[in-house]
């Protein structure tokens, strides 16, 4: 996929944004429209497995998402979208496109990852009872379904990113679970 000339933006919405491990020159808000955070992608190997799958984040289609887009320098762009695409494209669980998104200072184009849903492993239309039932039985080679989606929630807080169905979903595990 061709990328823009120049310096470019990373959109994160998840680990991204905390975690992103590759060099970035600024970090912004910013919002996605079309796209929403979801819990839509079974974890099979990090949080889950086959028999007793976990969920892990996507973006899915509809709505909007507050997340976080950094600024890549155009020297190091190629590096860091290869580095990406290793880490997020690993399963093909996910689709590459450059989105607009919305910043304070007016809108840029960002690198995102999209939920691929025709993907084996894209789910959709869960209630939230089921989400809940596999928050609490997943547990992968990296942990539990619930450790991942409680420190996601703890560190959407900290970036001061509401995010009322994610907290509503941890509630009703960490309820359950006890």
């Amino acid at each position: 996929m061709d990328r823009p000339e120049g310096d470019i933006w990373i959109f994160g919405y998840g680990s991204l944004m905390w975690r992103p491990n590759f060099p970035f020159t600024e970090a912004a808000p910013a919002l996605l429209r079309g796209y929403h955070r979801s819990l839509c992608i079974y974890s099979t190997e990090y949080r889950g497995t086959w028999e007793r799958p976990g969920l892990v984040l996507g973006l899915d289609r509809g709505g909007s998402c507050r997340g976080q887009a950094m600024k890549v320098a155009d020297k190091d762009a190629d590096e860091v979208i290869a580095y990406l695409h290793e880490r997020e494209l690993v399963n093909r669980v996910y689709v590459a496109k450059w989105l607009p998104v919305a910043l304070s200072k007016g809108g840029v184009r960002a690198y995102a990852f999209v939920a691929d849903r025709g993907h084996e492993k894209f789910v959709s239309r869960l209630s939230e009872a089921e989400i809940v039932k596999l928050i609490l039985q997943g547990r992968g080679k990296m942990g539990t379904c619930l450790d991942y989606v409680q420190n996601l929630v703890h560190h959407l807080d900290e970036l001061s990113i509401a995010d009322g169905p994610l907290h509503r979903l941890v509630r009703q595990a960490e309820e359950a679970e006890v």
